[in-house]
């Protein structure tokens, strides 16, 4: 027995069964009494489970998170569970991989779940322009920059990627590095392109020689990536005084490789990373990196989301980086 099996036999629409079952007040007493004489005859009982999993599917705000292996997001998702909690708003987490579109992730949540909100961690630029016009549902982007985009429904907060890794190489040369490697993914629709173009920029700008070709090594945001490309751009550039990585998870990874292959940091080779996560406080030598501001960016996008929803026009905001020396840096 289902609710079109009521609705048949009491000669009402399923929708009507509904929001009798539902004790809907929009119902004609004649017709809540028709329905339910049937509900009792037939013995039939709701499925209290199903209509609580309907309840609860679009009241959630979905994080689509790309990049599994990425810490960063991490410390992020659960700053933003925080304060979406203290809005009293419900969360979904969904994981996907650093290579998957995140846009048709998207597409098909809105299709399934409608949720309210969508918090992009990480995003390809492509993928938004190929097809976020069939999401509109309210969403931000965390870490990439959507203004250029010009969609009414997808704000953003990001860090000047490209002027945090001019910073980066600047702070490498005043130490007085002269042949610097880098490790990273700049697709071009990737944040990875701004950072590569503020390490080529610097090098220019510094008059340091840097050939991406040969001096730049691309590899996966993990900790695997990492070391994997560090040693092969060490093996190829053994010249190579410092490495300045595009996330942390990669940095530590390329800071295991250089001991593995009998060297030291920061005494042989310098590493520099990007991003700030907590972990690289702990580790030895003490990375340097430069620090993105995710505590603010957590409760500032939260607020942003949540003025969209309620009808708010969109916004773009760049977040100030900060430059963390630390340990891993030595003066050559």
């Amino acid at each position: 027995m289902t609710i079109k099996d009521i609705a048949q036999l009491s000669g009402c629409g399923v929708a009507t069964v509904s929001r009798v079952l539902n004790n809907h007040p929009d119902v004609s007493e004649e017709t809540r009494q028709r329905v339910l004489a049937v509900v009792a005859e037939q013995g039939f009982e709701p499925n209290r489970n199903a209509r609580r999993l309907k309840q609860q599917a679009g009241t959630g705000i979905s994080i689509i998170v790309r990049g599994k292996h990425n810490i960063l997001f991490a410390d992020l998702v659960e700053r933003l569970q925080s304060a979406l909690r203290g809005a009293e708003r419900d969360t979904s987490i969904h994981f996907l991989d650093e290579e998957d579109d995140e846009v048709a992730y998207a597409c098909r949540l809105c299709r399934e779940r409608k949720p309210p909100g969508i918090i992009f961690l990480g995003g390809d630029l492509s993928h938004f322009q190929a097809q976020f016009q069939c999401v509109s549902t309210p969403s931000l982007l965390l870490t990439n920059c959507a203004r250029e985009l010009g969609f009414p429904n997808l704000s953003s907060l990001t860090t000047d990627d490209e002027a945090a890794a001019y910073a980066a190489i600047a702070f490498l040369a005043g130490r007085g590095h002269r042949a610097i490697g880098v490790l990273g993914s700049w697709q071009r629709s990737q944040i990875g392109c701004r950072r590569m173009r503020g390490c080529r920029r610097a090098c220019r700008d510094l008059g340091l020689d840097f050939d991406p070709a040969v001096q730049g090594e691309a590899c996966r945001y993990s900790l695997s990536g990492g070391y994997e490309a560090a040693k092969t751009l060490l093996e190829r550039c053994p010249n190579l005084t410092a490495l300045f990585a595009a996330s942390d998870v990669i940095a530590l990874g390329a800071v295991r490789a250089i001991q593995d292959m009998g060297g030291r940091v920061p005494e042989d080779v310098s590493v520099i990373g990007f991003d700030g996560i907590a972990f690289t406080n702990y580790v030895n030598p003490r990375l340097a990196t430069v620090r993105q501001d995710i505590q603010y960016m957590a409760r500032r996008g939260v607020e942003v989301l949540l003025g969209s929803m309620e009808g708010g026009a969109p916004f773009h905001e760049t977040v100030p980086f900060r430059l963390e020396t630390g340990e891993s840096v030595a003066q050559v």
